[in-house]
Formats: structure tokens, sequence, C-alpha cells
């Protein structure tokens, strides 16, 4: 699977349709009619970015 911010493949899957990209430090969540993208901060929290990818 690629990342939907930046098309790397560097991506680890971390939960149920849960991804993380190793290239951009980014979280998604791939859902049937939606991508949730997440930048993760340095202490692990996710705070949602605007215009995710559909």
């Amino acid at each position: 699977m690629a990342c939907p911010v930046c098309g790397s493949r560097e991506v680890g899957k971390v939960g149920a349709r849960q991804y993380y990209c190793h290239d951009c430090c980014v979280e998604y969540v791939v859902r049937p009619d939606e991508i949730l993208i997440y930048q993760v901060n340095a202490d692990g929290t996710l705070i949602a970015l605007e215009g995710a990818a559909h």
C-alpha cells in the first residue's frame, strides 16, 4: 500500500485499517469511503489534518 500523502511504500500497519508512513511521518486510517490522515506529535498524540484524501 502506498502512502496517500507522499506516495511512499515505506508504510507499516499499526492497527485495523491504520497505517504509518515512515517517510512523511503521518498515520492514516483507510475507510470504505474516505482516508483520514493524522500528524503524529512527538508525544504520540494524533492531530487530524484537513483535506483528507478520498
